[in-house]
């Protein structure tokens, strides 16, 4: 399974509570009317920065799960999420956004995502596999594809294991949904 993730923020004049719903209604669309390849989403608030540059958001950051089969449905969700009963409540909360970023992320294990989470690169000298070996049993691990995205290459759920460095972050999940 992969992810498109998208982090976002609203404009500054912009109200919180009114971004979140607009929000919330296209994530909502989304699961009413998917596209081939889509299982769900999940949209969180982020309490801190996964990546430098996402001091930006000065506080009011987003980061939208889009769970996809594979590349070929990252295109469809792609063209999907502005098309047909899509388009107005997508453009709806893009209006309201000052910025954003986006990446393609694998499943490498599943497990719950709980509050915290852990955004870091594969450290020197340590094998992929070596890297796997050390991760918490039952842990969400998140593997970004292809470099891109501006995040970091993983995303854990959880602290991460001993003597990798990484950035912590707390999300609150606002909205789940599952196909």
């Amino acid at each position: 399974m992969l992810a498109y993730v998208f982090w976002h923020w609203p404009s500054e004049d912009v109200a919180t509570d009114r971004y979140v719903e607009r929000l919330i209604a296209f994530h909502r669309t989304m699961t009413a009317s998917p596209c081939p390849g889509f299982h769900g989403s999940e949209v969180f608030a982020v309490e801190g920065d996964p990546w430098p540059e996402a001091s930006a958001a000065r506080g009011r950051l987003y980061e939208d799960w889009y769970f996809v089969d594979d590349f070929t449905a990252v295109g469809v969700l792609n063209e999907a999420a502005v098309t047909l009963a899509r388009k107005d409540p997508h453009d709806a909360v893009a209006t309201l956004a000052a910025g954003g970023a986006g990446g393609i992320y694998r499943r490498m294990t599943a497990g719950p995502i709980g509050e915290q989470v852990s955004w870091f690169a594969k450290p020197s000298g340590v094998t992929y596999q070596e890297l796997f070996a050390r991760m918490p049993a039952g842990s969400a691990l998140w593997m970004r594809q292809m470099v891109l995205g501006p995040a970091p290459e993983f995303r854990l759920a959880g602290p991460p294991p001993a003597g990798i460095k990484a950035r912590a972050v707390r999300v609150r999940s606002l909205h789940r949904s599952e196909i």
